[in-house]
């Protein structure tokens, strides 16, 4: 029978399940939402049934599922298999994520943030192939990040590393202080100054669609407000641009990849992000290292989490088998 790994993916918002090959081919998805009021329990209720449709899938394709590959939202201990914390949802304090699969499906299970999972599935699938250093940077609910060196996701002592939505910033509102990049450039933290800034002035493109509603405004239409020059929009798109700079310009100035690739819900954005993004890192950054990196988009969209789980699960398989 053909041999396939399961790639989960839990999110601060998403919630996904699919099962694919061990280069990483994507073969079936289940995708779902986080509860409201979520909890560790009612999110890994969810993949219950996810997982009896994935053996359900397997066994009527004549294959069978050789392990399973674990993204998740918040910092882990890989070694133990254990969630430190999620920002985002309660009740995933040092919680034993690793035994809670093996336990019920029998099989070897990896654990992971999911930026490191997403970065690894770019590296080897997406924007990073053929690179020798990569840095991955997802920018969502929150902000996370993933180091590849020579051929090897770096996790620093087994509870991840290159965390760059935790680096501090200067504060551009409160002068003088400084906050986590995190808490100032996620898609949660744009929507809230976008906002807190339209209802303040009352005036503009994102004024005019949100009809009065300023809890309407979504990260997404800072596209096309840029395209109608709302001065809200521009206004903070730069102060996005230039705190993404600082971290992004310090974090090549320290490692030198060849590429940055940018991911996740804010970097649909596209273009109208990247361009400025990339003026504010070339102003910044150490002056030999100018042109000799590329800041990009992310290649694999909403499946990067699930094909770099699924990846870690077949060489995970592997090293037992070899052990």
């Amino acid at each position: 029978m053909k041999s396939l790994f399961v790639g989960i993916e839990i999110g601060g918002t998403k919630l996904q399940a699919g099962i694919g090959t061990s280069e990483g081919k994507i073969l079936h998805m289940i995708t779902g939402s986080v509860p409201p009021e979520p909890t560790a329990e009612t999110i890994l209720s969810w993949f219950e049934p996810a997982m009896h449709e994935l053996n359900e899938w397997a066994g009527s394709n004549e294959a069978v599922i050789d392990g399973i590959g674990i993204g998740f939202g918040g910092p882990v201990n890989s070694k133990t298999g254990r969630t430190l914390k999620s920002h985002q949802v309660d009740g995933w304090d040092e919680f034993p994520i690793l035994d809670w699969f093996e336990t019920r499906y029998s099989m070897p299970v990896v654990v992971e943030n999911d930026a490191n999972a997403a970065g690894w599935g770019e590296f080897k699938c997406g924007a990073g192939k053929g690179t020798n250093t990569f840095c991955y940077m997802n920018i969502g609910s929150g902000i996370g990040g993933a180091l590849i060196i020579n051929d090897t996701l770096h996790n620093g002592q087994g509870s991840g590393a290159f965390e760059v939505g935790h680096t501090r910033v200067p504060d551009p509102q409160s002068p003088g202080t400084y906050s986590k990049l995190e808490d100032l450039c996620s898609g949660w933290a744009i929507e809230e100054h976008l906002q807190r800034t339209v209802l303040a002035h009352k005036k503009g493109y994102l004024w005019d669609k949100c009809e009065g509603n300023v809890d309407n405004i979504r990260c997404e239409w800072l596209t096309d407000a840029i395209l109608q020059s709302d001065p809200t929009a521009s206004k903070a798109l730069d102060s996005l641009t230039k705190l993404l700079g600082f971290a992004v310009s310090n974090a090549i100035t320290l490692i030198h990849p060849e590429i940055v690739a940018i991911g996740g819900g804010v970097s649909l954005l596209g273009d109208v992000l990247l361009e400025p993004l990339r003026t504010k890192i070339d102003e910044m950054v150490f002056e030999p290292y100018k042109n000799r990196y590329k800041i990009q988009l992310a290649e694999l969209s909403e499946t990067v989490v699930i094909v770099g789980s699924i990846l870690l699960a077949a060489e995970n398989s592997t090293k037992l088998d070899i052990n």
